[in-house]
C-alpha cells in the first residue's frame, strides 16, 4: 500500500533519501581513494621480464633469495660461440632457481675480466674477446647487489661461470657479507659451481684422459654448450693437425663432446650450487633438486 502523507512518512522519506545520498557519497570516495598496484603471481623467474609490480609481490610471497650469474664474452677455439660463458650459466642460472624455489635471476652480466689489453694477454689475444678490468667487475657486481638489497632481497648468490671471475667475486661477497651482517642480507660466492672435480672425475671414469678432456675449449665446455645451447657449437670447424700455424684457443678433444654428456656435466654444476646455497640459508639439503 502507498505510504500516508503524514508527518511521520514524510520525515522517514526524507531520512531514507539522506541515508541513500550518504551511501552514494561514501561509494564515491571509495572509488576515488588511492589503491596499491596489485598483480597476479607469475610463474617467471626472470627479473629482467617481470614488472616491477610483479617483483614486489614476489618478494611479499617469499621470494627473498636472488642469483646474480655472470658468463663472460670471450674467445672458445675455432669451434665454440664466444658467448660461451653466457649461455651456459643462463641456462644454469634458471635450473638452480627452480631447484631452490622462490628465487629470481637477475641477467647474466657478460662484461669480466679477461686478460690485458696493451699488450694482449689471455683471451684478450682473439678478436672478439671483451673485458673489463677487475675493479670494473667488481664494481657492477656491487652495485647489483646493493640494487638487490634496496628492494628487499635477503639472500644475494654470485653464479660466475668463468673462472677469472672467481676473485673478484669473493672479493665483493665476503665485503658486503661483512657490511649487512646486521642487517640479515647474505651475500654467497657460490664457489662450488664450477664442480671441475666431480666433472673430471665422471669424464676419466668413461675412459677421457687429461690430454683428451683439456682445459679449455674440450670436452666439457663442448659437451655443455651442447646441452645448452647447441646453435653455438661447430664442430665440423676443428680438425685435427700436428702442427697449427697459429693458437686455437682450445685444447682437448672437442670432438667426443656430446649433449648427453653435457647434461650430466651441468647437473653437476645445478646440484653443487642448489647444495651451497641451501647451506648459506640454513636449510637441510635436499635429494632431487635439481628436478624440483
Amino acid at each position: 500500500m502507498p505510504e500516508t502523507s503524514t508527518p511521520d512518512a514524510a520525515a522517514r522519506r526524507q531520512r531514507r533519501m539522506f541515508a541513500l545520498a550518504a551511501a552514494t557519497a561514501i561509494a564515491g570516495l571509495l572509488a576515488l581513494a588511492p589503491r596499491s598496484l596489485t598483480a597476479p603471481l607469475p610463474a617467471e623467474l626472470e627479473i629482467a621480464e617481470l614488472t616491477w609490480v610483479e617483483v614486489r609481490g614476489l618478494l611479499e610471497h617469499g621470494y627473498t633469495t636472488a642469483i646474480v650469474p655472470s658468463g663472460g664474452l670471450e674467445q672458445n677455439g675455432p669451434h665454440l660461440a664466444i658467448g660461451k660463458h653466457d649461455r651456459i650459466v643462463a641456462y644454469t642460472a634458471k635450473r638452480i632457481a627452480a631447484g631452490l624455489g622462490r628465487t629470481l635471476v637477475t641477467p647474466v652480466v657478460s662484461f669480466v675480466p679477461e686478460g690485458g689489453y696493451s699488450p694482449p694477454t689471455g683471451h684478450m689475444r682473439f678478436p672478439g674477446t671483451i673485458g673489463v678490468p677487475e675493479e670494473v667487475f667488481a664494481g657492477t657486481l656491487e652495485g647489483i647487489a646493493r640494487s638487490l638489497k634496496a628492494a628487499g632481497f635477503r639472500t644475494i648468490c654470485f653464479i660466475a661461470d668463468h673462472g677469472e671471475s672467481l676473485p673478484a667475486q669473493n672479493g665483493v661477497a665476503e665485503r658486503l657479507g661483512r657490511e649487512w651482517a646486521g642487517d640479515g642480507v647474505k651475500v654467497v660466492s657460490v664457489k662450488g659451481y664450477t664442480a671441475d672435480p666431480a666433472q673430471l672425475a665422471f669424464l676419466q671414469a668413461q675412459g677421457e684422459s687429461s690430454a683428451s678432456i683439456g682445459r679449455h675449449g674440450g670436452i666439457q665446455d663442448t659437451s655443455e654448450l651442447l646441452a645448452a645451447h647447441p646453435a653455438g657449437v661447430k664442430l665440423d670447424r676443428w680438425t685435427v693437425r700436428p702442427v697449427w700455424s697459429e693458437p686455437t684457443g682450445a685444447d682437448g678433444d672437442p670432438t667426443r663432446a656430446s649433449a648427453e654428456r653435457g647434461l650430466k656435466l651441468l647437473d653437476m654444476k645445478v646440484e653443487a650450487a642448489i647444495t651451497e646455497i641451501r647451506a648459506a640459508r640454513g636449510e637441510l639439503a635436499l635429494r632431487g633438486s635439481t628436478t624440483e
